[in-house]
């Protein structure tokens, strides 16, 4: 479309608003004259225009260079295959023999996405979330539309929305509610909704991209992949509502949804931050916290056919509750979350199960892969006495799993006496009657297996890292 037919284009739009009774800059009418019907007016014919430029998304969604890149974005995050069994390293070879037919059944709006496949996985706080896995060429097609919608999407939307952006990050989230904390909103209202990406509204969320993309093809792909049945235990379920967590599109799309519950929050003039489904509202006192989680209640339920989950969510000090694990202390400082260091301890006493059957040099790696992304995660809180303390928790894990493997008397006297404790130390210990973790807490098994002994194996120390990531 060349620049005079955009024009022409523009001035029917413009024509059109008027005669359906939009006001036009400068009109009067029953809310009064002046700046805010000039304001509307002119954000409505922009949007419109914008909108006319996306009339044909589907050439771009089909361009050579964008379907690269969704192929290499596809294999990258590898991934377990779909219903269809195709593994990421045979798309390649997919694709090499049916890229033509894919491309021409997207340009001609005639592609079928293949029905999801169901798993269920836990959640970290308990109970269980439901996946849709897409086969792996429908995950090309999403991540390939993904790649040009997010760039007329993603920049409407609010600056207090963190998740599943480019260039936006949960660390940005907790900072920026730190600091409504230091300024002193101490009250927060805490809203979880309930099976959200299970819950989200076809209708609903189509009207919103339809807002702001006119090419039907695309639409109609989209609402495909919303409809595209669930494969569990053998058995096709349909689907009417939800965007199921598995697929490259679902986040942007539950941003495009929620959107509106960020642009009502500004317009209410709140401090807020949201990170997909999980949002924060920052007030300076309860009784204005429990008004602003009635009403918002009342907007999800109604307006966006949301339920908050009334388990989950609270209005309380800030201290009371954790937002993305982390925990904002008085003045904005930040600590770990009380669930987040139980979490972290669960999944330490998994790897260090005494009956797992593997070495501890492989135990050893596989803390070291979990807990150095863990403190990296958690770098930005106040919380060396914890790390200090799950250090030693953690060395006397091993300890413990390191006398058991020795089993027999001897062979535990032989290892202690082989790392510096004295014979008759070494066999007092070694024929206790007490159980492994107390045999592990005692002076003999920690003056053999010390700090620079782990040190030596390998084993990354929590206050370390945290003191290196300090600098």
């Amino acid at each position: 479309m060349d620049v005079e037919q955009q024009q022409g284009t523009w001035t029917q739009l413009s024509l059109l608003e008027w005669r359906e009774g939009s006001v036009r800059p400068g009109a009067s009418g029953e809310g009064g004259t002046g700046s805010a019907a000039c304001e509307e007016w002119q954000a409505s014919t922009a949007l419109n225009r914008e909108r006319a430029l996306t009339s044909d998304l589907m050439g771009r969604v089909c361009e050579r260079g964008n379907l690269n890149r969704a192929y290499k974005r596809v294999k990258a995050n590898k991934g377990v295959p779909g219903i269809d069994g195709m593994t990421v390293e045979e798309l390649y070879g997919w694709l090499r023999e049916y890229k033509e037919e894919l491309i021409a059944s997207l340009l001609e709006g005639s592609y079928e996405p293949q029905p999801v496949l169901g798993v269920e996985i836990d959640k970290p706080g308990g109970g269980k979330r439901q996946l849709g896995i897409p086969t792996v060429v429908d995950r090309l097609v999403q991540q390939a539309i993904l790649q040009v919608l997010e760039g007329i999407v993603d920049p409407t939307f609010s600056e207090a929305s963190y998740g599943f952006r480019r260039g936006r990050n949960a660390h940005q989230a907790v900072r920026q509610a730190a600091e409504y904390v230091a300024e002193g909103r101490e009250v927060v209202v805490d809203i979880d909704l309930e099976k959200f990406f299970d819950r989200v509204n076809h209708d609903m969320l189509m009207a919103r991209l339809a807002r702001r993309v006119s090419d039907k093809r695309l639409l109609r792909i989209v609402r495909r992949f919303l409809e595209a049945g669930m494969m569990c235990n053998g058995v096709c379920i349909e689907r009417y509502e939800g965007t199921p967590q598995g697929g490259p599109l679902s986040p942007l799309l539950a941003n495009l949804l929620l959107d509106d519950l960020d642009k009502e929050l500004e317009g209410r003039g709140h401090c807020f931050c949201r990170y997909a489904d999980d949002c924060n509202i920052y007030v300076r006192t309860r009784a204005a916290g429990e008004r602003v989680m009635a009403s918002v209640s009342r907007f999800l339920e109604k307006k966006l056919r949301l339920r908050v989950n009334g388990e989950k969510s609270a209005v309380a000090h800030v201290e009371e509750r954790q937002f993305l694990g982390y925990r904002i202390l008085r003045g904005g400082r930040l600590g770990i979350g009380p669930r987040s260091l139980e979490r972290v301890k669960r999944r330490i006493r998994e790897i260090t199960r005494r009956n797992r059957g593997v070495s501890l040099e492989r135990m050893i790696e596989e803390l070291n892969s979990y807990l150095t992304g863990w403190v990296t995660y958690f770098r930005y809180a106040a919380c060396r006495t914890h790390l200090r303390r799950l250090d030693e928790w953690i060395r006397r894990k091993l300890r413990c799993v390191r006398l058991k493997q020795r089993k027999r008397a001897k062979a535990i006297a032989d290892l202690l006496q082989s790392l510096g404790v004295p014979g008759w130390s070494a066999w007092l210990l070694a024929l206790s009657g007490k159980g492994w973790w107390r045999k592990s807490g005692t002076p003999q098994a920690n003056q053999a297996m010390n700090v620079a002994w782990f040190r030596e194996q390998g084993l990354v120390s929590l206050a370390e890292r945290y003191t290196v990531l300090q600098r």
